[in-house]
Parts: C-alpha cells; structure tokens; sequence
C-alpha cells in the first residue's frame, strides 16, 4: 500500500500555489492590517470573491450548494497552503468550515436559501456567540436567555470574547430557553445590526483587536430563525465544535515560519548557537508530529467516522507547535522579530493565546485523559 498524494491532489496543489504566489503579493505578507481589522476584513472579502469564482471556497459543500463536494484530503489541501500564508480568507474561515455545514444539517430550506449562497460566495462574514464571563469552556452553564413571545424569541445576555462581532453580519447565538444545562439551550441566528446589540471592542495583550464582549437588550429574534428544535442547540453546536476542536492547520504556518526565520539568519550571518539548534528541532519535530496527528483525524473524516479523541490529541499537538516555533523565532532574531510586520511576527502574537482558543489546552489534556486513555476524574 504506497501512503502519498495521489496526481490530481498534486495538480490541484500546484495550481493553488501558483494561484496563491500571484495573488497575496507583498501588499499580504507585510501588512500592518492586522487579524479583526476592517483592512483585514476588506481583503478577506475580496480574496474570498476570487476563491469563490473558481470554486475553491467551498469546494466540499454539496453540490446543490454550491460545492462540488471534495473529499476531506483535497480540503486539507486547500486549508494548508492557506494558512502557511497567514490564513487570508481571515473571519470567514469559520463561514465555510462549520457555520455553513452546520445550516445544511439542521436548517429549514428557507434559512438555507438566505444564508447559504452569501457564505459560498464571500460576501458575508458570522461570529459565533458562544462564551459568556461565566460560561467558557464549561459552554453548558451560559446564561444569555431566549424567552418565547408569540412568532418571537426575546433575548437578553452578554457574550464575551466575541470574534469579528464588530465586523459580522450575523452571528450564531447559543441562547437559553429551558431549564437544566444542555437540555435547554437553542441556536438562534441573528442579524448584527437588530436594535438591541451593541459590540464593545476588547483591546488585545499583544497590539492587536479580533475579540469582542456583545451586550443583547430585548433582542427580538423570529422563531424562523431558530437553528434546529427548541432546546435542541447542544447537540447542533457539540456538532459544530467537534470540527473547531481540531481547529486549523496552523502548523503549516507554525513549520513556513521556522524555515523563513531560518533562511534569514543564515542570509543575514546569523549562526545559531547549539541551543539554538536544539530549539529548531524540537520545533520542527513538533510541528511534524501535528501534522502526522492532523492527518490522522483528516482519515477518520475522509472515511466517514464520527469525531474521536483523536481531535484533541491534534488540537494539543499544534498548540504545543505554535509555542515551539515561537520560542525557536525568538531564539534566533530575538526581540528583532516584533520590529518586522510577517508571519513571524503574526506567529509569535498567536502562540500566546494559542492554548486558550477553540478550548483551552488544559482541558483538552483532561478530555484526552477521561476519552482516550480512560483515567479517572481526580
């Protein structure tokens, strides 16, 4: 049995490269628009036009909606060399990869026809209303409450940590509607300029705004536009997180950075110390061992196996290679690194919140503990 990309998967990866090398020039790569700017916003909108216009933004949605319905390994493809160039599709990345995905799981054919084609054509960006000051990762005990008025839903609550609400055409709400933790909690889609929202910015540790706290007063939001059955949400966003738990592939940026800081040390006379070396290493083998567990998760997928452990042990791996190549890059250009606009530069903010998103990192090391390796609470 020979393991290896088959022809059409190189051919599809050559031509995105040069797709790819031609269209996030310098002007990308070197930006000041930081991740959660309207700059940033503005490209991810133009650059997903011109995904969508060759069939690449949502190649593995169904037909019917616009994909052409690619198998998990050629998304993988087109996730990679994505995010070895810094991610460009930015906020929409969860548009196509679960929020879209989700609808066409659990959504009426109206809410179908109204949210679907804007997401497949670029055109829109979602943030998800998950975590609440009290409600983080354990996201059962929030506390945002729907209250059911005739044909509508009156809401009131606060998010946190919100990203891209400032920026966002609509968001997918968990609410509360019933008693108990996951038994009563719904999915509400919301539009973003409703009266009865207001986004506080949330100014970021490291020079740089995505994060959001969403205050909701009396929101009224139709039935129609509930996401599957009342009290029903846990099961459509457990769904949904299982795929976010995995999270990108950011390894590939994590192992494009360690090798362009490399070349620059060694272009600019910089030969890096035996402790330096060693830094490389335990990065670079950090970053093949996400890649490898990636993949494996990649399989289950491709094979149509519900998700497993297996998407912790992943999501681990590549925080444990975002933090690693972080410390090699300071390593070899220490505080130099933070002068210099770049994935270097994106890479060493991330690594320090790399552990928090999608789930923290300590609870995944618990879910590891209790699904895959069956040790006991304690």
């Amino acid at each position: 049995m020979e393991f290896g990309w088959n022809a059409d998967d190189l051919e599809f990866r050559a031509d995105l490269n040069e797709f790819l090398s031609e269209e996030l020039s310098g002007r990308w790569h070197g930006s000041t628009a930081v991740l959660g700017s309207p700059e940033n916003a503005d490209y991810s909108r133009r650059f997903c036009g011109l995904l969508a216009d060759r069939g690449w933004l949502t190649p593995h949605w169904p037909k019917e909606h616009g994909g052409v319905e690619a198998s998990p390994w050629r998304l993988s493809i087109l996730s990679e060399e994505l995010w070895s160039r810094g991610e460009p599709r930015g906020p929409q990345y969860m548009n196509v990869n679960w929020i879209g995905p989700s609808l066409m799981a659990y959504g009426t054919s109206e809410q179908m026809a109204r949210y679907l084609p804007p997401i497949s054509r670029g055109e829109v960006i979602w943030c998800q209303g998950f975590s609440e000051s009290e409600a983080g990762s354990d996201l059962a005990s929030l506390r945002t409450n729907a209250v059911l008025d005739g044909s509508e839903y009156i809401v009131n609550g606060s998010k946190l940590w919100t990203s891209y609400a400032d920026l966002a055409d609509h968001c997918y709400l968990l609410v509360r509607t019933g008693d108990g933790r996951q038994e009563g909690i719904s999915v509400l889609l919301i539009d973003m300029d409703r009266p009865g929202i207001e986004v506080r910015k949330i100014s970021g540790v490291v020079g740089e705004h995505s994060f959001n706290e969403v205050l909701i007063s009396d929101l009224r939001v139709p039935v129609a536009n509930r996401l599957g059955p009342e009290n029903g949400g846990w099961k459509v966003v457990r769904e949904a997180l299982s795929y976010e738990r995995v999270g990108a592939p950011r390894w590939a940026r994590a192992s494009r950075v360690l090798n362009e800081t490399m070349q620059w040390a060694l272009e600019n006379g910089r030969a890096p110390s035996p402790d330096v070396l060693e830094s490389v290493d335990i990065a670079s083998e950090a970053c093949e061992a996400a890649r490898l567990l990636y993949y494996r998760v990649i399989d289950e997928r491709a094979q149509g196996k519900p998700p497993t452990p297996n998407g912790n042990v992943a999501r681990v791996a590549m925080v444990q290679a975002e933090r690693a190549v972080a410390e090699a890059c300071l390593a070899i250009q220490g505080a130099e690194v933070m002068r210099y606009q770049g994935l270097a530069n994106q890479q060493i903010r991330k690594s320090l919140a790399a552990g928090v998103a999608a789930g923290t990192y300590e609870i995944q090391l618990n879910l590891i503990s209790r699904l895959l390796l069956r040790l006991p609470k304690g």
